[in-house]
């Protein structure tokens, strides 16, 4: 098999984890989960055992570079690809593949965020391996598809052919974004939608190939960075790139137009870890279903709650039922649970107010 490569995307800042998420420090460098590991030092441990360290890459955004260091330490700085400036995911990956383009024109690259959980990590790597046995021989994107428990809405869907064209590959029907309950509801009576993971797996020609075909100014923007890569004019081109680049995800830039797209349905205890309810259901809970995350917090009759406080901190919960409570030292947040989207209103409002030292 061709060389595994590994982009890690880690440039996100977490807005629907306020307020424990923060721009200065998002999710990704905190142990939300309360394991002794903070989400990137989990995900990039995970991609060890199916890549060499010099073939890991982290695609962030300039201003966690110390962050980086400090939690991987391990990691080579010229393995740290630091974004400019925020454009969504297909910049970050274009990016990331030129970059290992450069390096190796035969690569096998995985693309994956740096904040997923994976409960049964030994499938997961299973699944992969047999993506990228599949990705080295043929000119295909391939995506990892997630059998869904319930109708969530939360989650984009990938409807996929009966017929594999490999073992448990399946070609791509149709991407759905984000439905609505009853749309989600019909797709999971069909039994041929998944949860879209955000994982994806490719040769690099392949995606070389659909950059230049679905994207070229985006190609062609970092194709002429390329020519300075690794040298002291890769930041100035850099930005000079991704001013061009319009701010698309890598969904719509190419997944959802490209004719060469397959999906393997998978389950491997997966969850993306992107709300504070997903963090409830991924955390360990007391009899009444209380997820805490705090060394003193006492509870009287309350229920399912999500509750996560400073260790130094006395905190009494009296009388909730399906809240979320944060008290991170500077910011209290006590929201229903079923009301967590408006988080990101929140957030803006905040913004608006011109409190950014609160974000």
């Amino acid at each position: 098999m061709s060389k595994v490569y590994v982009a890690i995307m880690a440039g996100g800042i977490g807005s629907r984890f306020w307020p424990e998420s923060r721009v200065k420090k998002p999710k990704q460098f905190l142990d939300i989960l309360n394991t002794g590991e903070t989400l990137i030092q989990t995900t990039y441990n995970r991609f060890l055992k199916i890549a060499d360290k010099d073939n890991i890459f982290i695609v962030t955004n300039e201003q966690y570079i110390p962050l980086i260091n400090e939690q991987l330490p391990e990691v080579d700085a010229s393995r740290i690809l630091a974004e400019p400036m925020r454009k969504n995911t297909a910049p970050c990956i274009a990016y990331a593949c030129h970059k290992i383009a450069s390096m190796d024109p035969d690569a096998n690259i995985v693309i994956a965020p740096c904040d997923h959980i994976m409960l049964n990590p030994d499938k997961f790597l299973y699944v992969v391996l047999e993506a990228l046995e599949y990705t080295q021989k043929n000119d295909v994107l391939v995506t990892l598809g997630i059998k869904p428990t319930r109708p969530d809405t939360g989650y984009g869907y990938i409807q996929f052919e009966e017929g594999t064209v490999h073992r448990d590959i399946h070609k791509v029907k149709t991407f759905t974004e984000k439905p609505d309950y009853e749309l989600a509801r019909t797709f999971i009576k069909s039994g041929d939608f998944l949860w879209n993971s955000g994982i994806f797996i490719w040769n690099v020609k392949s995606i070389m190939s659909a950059f230049d075909h679905f994207q070229q100014d985006i190609h062609q923007a970092f194709w002429a960075a390329r020519k300075v890569f690794n040298t002291k004019d890769e930041k100035r081109m850099l930005e000079k790139a991704y001013s061009i680049c319009p701010s698309i995800s890598i969904d719509y830039a190419i997944m959802e137009r490209a004719d060469n797209v397959f999906v393997i349905p998978a389950a491997f205890g997966w969850s993306d870890l992107g709300t504070w309810a997903s963090l409830w259901d991924n955390y360990n809970k007391d009899y009444y279903g209380n997820a805490v995350k705090g060394d003193n917090v006492m509870i009287y009759d309350a229920a399912n709650n999500m509750i996560m406080t400073p260790d130094n901190k006395l905190v009494v919960i009296q009388g909730l039922d399906d809240y979320i409570v944060v008290d991170s030292e500077d910011v209290l947040l006590i929201c229903k649970k079923d009301k967590e989207q408006e988080i990101k209103d929140i957030t803006a409002d905040i913004k608006r107010k011109e409190l950014d030292e609160f974000l």
